[in-house]
């Protein structure tokens, strides 16, 4: 840091009943690289190249480097199955590895050998919340860059009419029809956008559009449909869906993939496999490009080793390319499993394949997720020395770790070699630094950041407000968060639904529940769908502040739109009715659902009405 470091008509076949079922410098090959994961004596006469203080005595982190390459020999970097841990070079032979492995084996002490043990056991490790986040890559998301034509106040009086009617049987589509409203697939994408989360809304809307005069569902609304089915695991009707765009010729690329990604998130890894295989029914080509996408989407939802047996059954059939292999690396990293993940470098470089930058990222955030930072740090060294050269991500995944272990002093000393280097920051790096400062309470520092962002003409992005906000909320301070948010509006910046949720709760929390129900409607007014998260949070600040009558409608109005029950305070929930003279009132409200034909609600009022009874017969 420089200075401051559903109608009349018939339904279609897909609307059936909805089941409630992601140190050394010294000789990095400059053609080919791979990591090795060395043993502790590899040569007597290295011992003095390394810096011992800088490893455990565990086997699982001793590190040494190999002899320079020398004009004959061509030096690789790989992963030794015995000690998966840190990068090291390799003179390139035509020994095989398995033989040098053998001659090395008397000098190894046999206890150091359970690489297995070590695999499972980082492996048992829970993952998280820091772990979970992801630095943005630069990359959008589906559909951004198609800019929508159909007239925001035209969305904003359908959406309404949907959200005040969406539970009476007929009046919603009817109060459509007198709308008067000009349908186009544009409109029909940008509302069932604004009901990604509620499913059932989104489904009557698409049924409605269906039946109406002159107006037939593309590609892309077909495809908006499917993934808020798949996003909320209605499997069945998502693939009836998927049958009939098959009958009408409407099926992309698109749509296998946003199946494929919603069966692996939920861990289906056959039925993921069976879309993939389903192209062929379609005349669709399945090549290596969708192959790495099924890998990449079952490497995501934390099914890495189910990844690499299907690639290893189907590789027959692709060309592996780099990206199949970065893909299964991914994976495997994810699951905090090294020596696999050595396996699959190895494997690459057998191919002739030459890991690139996003490579050695992914195994750099792999080592830092496995707390191997001084194997990792020595992994940033090599690129260094050799290439590929560290890019802003290298720096960020390094920077944001270092910040984590509340090390700023470092993490501002990789941010100026990041700037020596050439590298020019982007709002990802100083948002690392942001949170670094900003949990350390040192506010200067963190405005400081700000003005540098803003005269280096990088001014921050969603995730920086997000960022500033999650620490507003957690110093209980959600008047200053919202100034953020309201500055982050004027910037241009959409707010997400963890902008709303973060909010929210810390209005709760303090015990506003004024504010709290303020950023509720705000989240209505721009459009922003409540997910299950934002009901649950809502509905608690409700409960939490006496309303607990009040929050019945809510979790009703949750319920109606498809969503599972909320994980709530029972016994708050309990003592807030007693207090009341009501404490029959949850068996009443399942009585009332019933009679009106709502049994998926009366069943939950019901369950809950029971586990009330109990802590009262427990008090007794």
């Amino acid at each position: 840091m420089a200075s401051t470091a559903a109608s009349a008509a018939p339904l279609p076949s897909y609307a059936l009943p909805i089941r409630e079922e992601d140190d050394e410098k010294d000789g990095f090959a400059d053609s080919k690289c791979a990591f090795v994961m060395s043993v502790q004596f590899d040569l007597q006469r290295k011992k003095a190249a390394l810096n011992c203080r800088g490893f455990s005595t565990r086997a699982s982190s001793r590190v040494s480097i190999l002899d320079s390459e020398t004009d004959e020999e061509k030096e690789e970097i790989r992963f030794d199955r015995f000690n998966p841990q840190a990068p090291c070079l390799r003179p390139h032979s035509s020994q095989s590895l398995q033989f040098v492995l053998q001659r090395k084996m008397p000098a190894l002490n046999c206890r150091f050998f359970n690489s297995r043990a070590f695999s499972r056991s980082s492996n048992v490790d829970s993952e998280t919340d820091e772990e979970k986040e992801e630095i943005d890559d630069g990359g959008g998301s589906e559909g951004e860059g198609v800019k929508s034509t159909a007239n925001p106040s035209e969305v904003e009086r359908v959406c309404k009419v949907i959200d005040e009617l969406f539970e009476s049987d007929r009046n919603m589509e009817a109060v459509l029809d007198q709308c008067g409203i000009d349908l186009s697939h544009d409109l029909a994408v940008d509302v069932l956008a604004r009901f990604k989360h509620a499913r059932r809304p989104a489904f009557r809307f698409f049924c409605w559009a269906e039946q109406k005069p002159g107006f037939e569902h593309d590609s892309r609304t077909y495809n908006s449909m499917m993934a808020i089915l798949g996003k909320t695991r209605q499997f069945e009707s998502m693939v009836v869906m998927l049958e009939e765009m098959g009958k009408k010729g409407l099926l992309t690329i698109e749509t296998f993939s946003i199946a494929i990604r919603a069966f692996a998130a939920a861990r289906e890894m056959k039925k993921a496999v069976g879309i993939f295989e389903l192209m062929k029914r379609y005349n669709f080509k399945a090549d290596v490009d969708t192959f790495n996408c099924l890998l990449d989407a079952l490497g995501r939802a934390k099914l890495g080793e189910e990844a690499q047996t299907l690639f290893e059954k189907l590789k027959g059939r692709f060309t592996p390319d780099l990206r199949t292999y970065t893909v299964l690396l991914a994976g495997w990293c994810k699951l905090k499993k090294l020596i696999e993940a050595g396996e699959v470098w190895n494997e690459m470089i057998d191919k002739g394949l030459k890991p690139d930058i996003v490579a050695h990222n992914i195994m750099l955030e792999g080592l830092l997720r496995c707390r191997k930072n001084s194997e990792a740090i020595k992994l940033f060294e090599l690129m260094k020395a050799r290439g590929p050269s560290p890019n802003v991500r290298s720096y960020t995944i390094l920077i944001r770790d270092l910040c984590k272990g509340d090390k700023m002093k470092e993490a501002v000393r990789y941010f100026d070699e990041m700037l020596d280097s050439g590298c020019k920051p982007d709002p990802a790096v100083y948002t690392c630094l942001i949170v670094g400062f900003g949990n350390q309470k040192k506010m200067d520092m963190v405005y400081g950041l700000l003005q540098e962002m803003k005269e280096k003409d990088c001014p921050p992005d969603g995730r920086t407000y997000n960022a500033l906000i999650k620490l507003m909320t957690n110093r209980q301070m959600p008047d200053d968060a919202v100034r953020i948010y309201k500055r982050m509006i004027k910037s241009g910046h959409q707010p997400t639904i963890h902008t709303y949720n973060m909010m929210m709760k810390s209005y709760f929390y303090s015990k506003n529940y004024e504010m709290g129900f303020a950023v509720w409607e705000e989240m209505g007014k721009k459009g922003c769908c409540p997910d299950d998260n934002s009901y649950t949070v809502f509905i608690g600040g409700l409960i939490r502040n006496g309303r607990s009558e009040e929050a019945c409608k809510y979790i009703e109005e949750m319920l109606e739109k498809g969503m599972k029950a909320p994980q709530l305070d029972y016994n708050k929930f309990a003592a807030d009715f007693s207090r009341a003279g009501k404490p029959d009132i949850l068996e009443e409200l399942a009585q009332k659902m019933k009679f009106s034909g709502k049994f998926e609600v009366s069943n939950v009022f019901a369950r809950w009405s029971e586990m009330m009874k109990k802590r009262v017969k427990r008090r007794y």
